[in-house]
């Protein structure tokens, strides 16, 4: 995860300068005997406040099957303009998968199959809350959520860049 291609917007943040290196850091398998790893990210205020705030400008997909649409829909965009373009463009994160933390085996399989098929541009964070907890975080009181698609690099970095910031503090916190 350190070698990660993080979106252009964060290579000037100076918070952002280690972030490769935190979500390495907290990197752990999807599932028992998993090849695949993502970030196990505790929530907090910023991160739902950002959320938060990414859902309501509509750049969040919810459901797992409307996100595998979403990003097939997209690859397919892709080639066709790497085609006709002749280049092909290098692989940065420029999506994300929130996860739940309370899926099954079979739910986090069929999670590696979506990573390993787009990869390098999709990157997973497992959040450490339930599909009730994130659903409500996200959608209201009752609702549940278990995949979250960011789908938009502007999105996609303000999510990242709450993660450096609150992971920036942590680490150096204001003197008292």
């Amino acid at each position: 995860m350190e070698d990660l291609r993080l979106p252009k917007r964060l290579q000037d943040e100076p918070v952002a300068a280690n972030l490769a290196r935190q979500l390495a850091t907290r990197a752990r398998s999807l599932r028992n005997d998993g090849e695949i790893q993502a970030a196990q990210i505790e929530v907090f205020p910023a991160l739902e406040a950002v959320l938060r705030a990414t859902f309501s400008a509509g750049r969040i997909v919810r459901g797992f099957e409307t996100a595998e649409r979403v990003l097939a829909a997209e690859e397919k965009g892709l080639k066709h303009v790497d085609r006709t373009s002749g280049v092909e463009r290098g692989g940065r994160v420029s999506r994300l998968l929130v996860l739940a933390d309370d899926g099954s085996e079979r739910f986090y399989r069929e999670v590696e199959y979506l990573l390993r098929r787009h990869a390098p541009r999709v990157l997973a964070l497992r959040l450490a809350v339930n599909e009730l907890s994130l659903g409500q975080l996200i959608f209201g009181p009752g609702q549940v959520a278990r995949l979250l698609l960011v789908e938009h690099k502007d999105a996609v970095s303000a999510v990242l860049l709450a993660l450096a910031s609150h992971w920036s503090e942590e680490e150096n916190p204001p003197p008292c």
